[in-house]
């Protein structure tokens, strides 16, 4: 493989994080929440649509990235999200907040996140699967590193319409910017460190259509898992802000911003882990220790006086691992499923995602409206994040098995690998 393409690889590793970067405005949702509030009840009900709207999306980005490649895809969705944050600059009403966020802008983020982690996946070895999905989706996750505190400058300088106006222009200018530099790799293109064309041909994962994939028992189990996961982060992620003010009053964004670095190191850390002992055992872990963090924050999300340390330190891990989940699935979808209807099988399966935030995020909001606390949606998440753990156990192979790599015979190319599976 030439210098050339390989540095056209990491290219689209990097384009494709600088556009989740971008839309990452997802995750500061909560600097802008109380803003919000001040025009209407629901203030939570755009974020949620979102997150729908945001899950149907990678359904139909998926299947566009497939059939039409990486680049239009993304700018579609640079030019969605710009559009939805232009009409929430223009309105103070519920239905065009809803309209604006939660339905444009939430198609744009899925179109977007749909285009970047494929084709940066196809240009690299299966041994490096995990790291290279780690990388692209922790610039989703790492968002609001910068977006919280330019999030409170805007607002403090200019106002909320104001501040939407500015991010809706940055992010189709952003956006479309690093969608030029998005594209799958040439045909029949065998990345360096994997076997030749002809025995990473015999030995590549079958590619599963939609419908294949929706007979396998494992779509199920991960699709729960994911529920549960993801749905738990985003209980935290998107009140984060409200919990971080009782205790830190208006540096309450340093919280956002450095649970943001913990969302983003949980989906590189798991996405290396899994290169190494596997997807099933990382994912079991990390969802236990997601409901260990979950029952230690409920004494802690419950007073008033807690420290801003340790309230910080919390969300920060819950940060790391609901981050995992973002790494870990793609993963799993191209491991499970294979390439050629990668976009759309994961879309699908990143339906989870989108249900879990709507479902749980609302869940969350009726059961502390109704206890008048954190404590039962935080031990309710607590319960369910283990009943994962334990359906993720389901997950591991049945039996081990290891490539064995032979010296190539007399005749075929020298770099040319035969490859033998031999069983634990």
């Amino acid at each position: 493989m030439s210098e050339h393409l390989k540095n056209k690889g990491w290219t689209v590793v990097m384009a494709g994080t600088g556009i989740n970067l971008a839309l990452g405005i997802l995750y500061a949702y909560s600097m802008l929440k109380g803003e919000i509030g001040k025009m209407f009840d629901g203030a939570g009900d755009p974020y949620a649509t979102a997150c729908l709207a945001f899950a149907l999306s990678m359904i139909i980005g998926g299947k566009m990235q497939d059939k039409m490649g990486p680049r239009l895809t993304a700018i579609v969705g640079g030019l969605l999200v710009g559009a939805g944050f232009l009409v929430c600059s223009q309105t103070s009403n519920y239905w065009g907040w809803i309209f604006g966020f939660g339905i444009l802008s939430g198609l744009g983020f899925g179109f977007g996140y749909s285009a970047a982690t494929p084709p940066a996946l196809k240009w690299f070895p299966p041994a490096k699967t995990g790291l290279i999905a780690g990388i692209v989706v922790s610039g989703f996750g790492i968002a609001p590193v910068y977006l919280a505190p330019v999030s409170k400058f805007l607002l403090g300088s200019y106002g909320l319409h104001t501040t939407m106006m500015i991010l809706g222009v940055a992010f189709i200018a952003i956006v479309c910017g690093m969608a030029m530099f998005v594209a799958n790799p040439p045909a029949g293109f065998v990345p360096a460190g994997a076997a030749s064309a002809a025995a990473a041909k015999k030995n590549s994962v079958e590619d599963k259509t939609p419908g294949q994939m929706l007979r396998e028992g494992r779509f199920y189990t991960l699709w729960l898992t994911y529920f549960i996961g993801a749905g738990a982060g985003l209980m935290v992620i998107g009140s984060i802000a409200g919990i971080a003010k009782k205790s830190m009053g208006e540096m309450a964004f340093i919280a956002v911003a450095v649970m943001a670095v913990g969302n983003a190191s949980g989906r590189i850390v798991a996405g290396v882990l899994s290169d190494k002992i596997g997807r099933a055992a990382t994912l079991t872990i990390m969802l236990v220790f997601q409901a260990i963090l979950m029952f230690a924050a409920i004494p802690v999300v419950g007073n008033a006086h807690s420290s801003g340390v340790i309230v910080t330190l919390l969300a920060t891990f819950i940060g790391f691992n609901y981050g995992t989940n973002l790494s870990l699935f793609p993963s799993f979808s191209k491991d499970y499923w294979g390439f050629k209807n990668y976009g759309m099988n994961y879309g699908i399966l990143f339906s989870a995602w989108g249900v879990g935030a709507f479902v749980l995020v609302k869940l969350s909001a009726a059961l502390n409206a109704k206890f008048g606390g954190f404590t039962v949606s935080f031990a309710s998440a607590g319960v369910m994040l283990l009943v994962g753990a334990m359906m993720a156990l389901s997950l591991r192979a049945k039996k081990a098995e290891v490539a064995v790599e032979v010296p190539a015979a007399v005749g075929i190319e020298e770099e040319e690998l035969a490859y033998q599976k031999v069983s634990k």
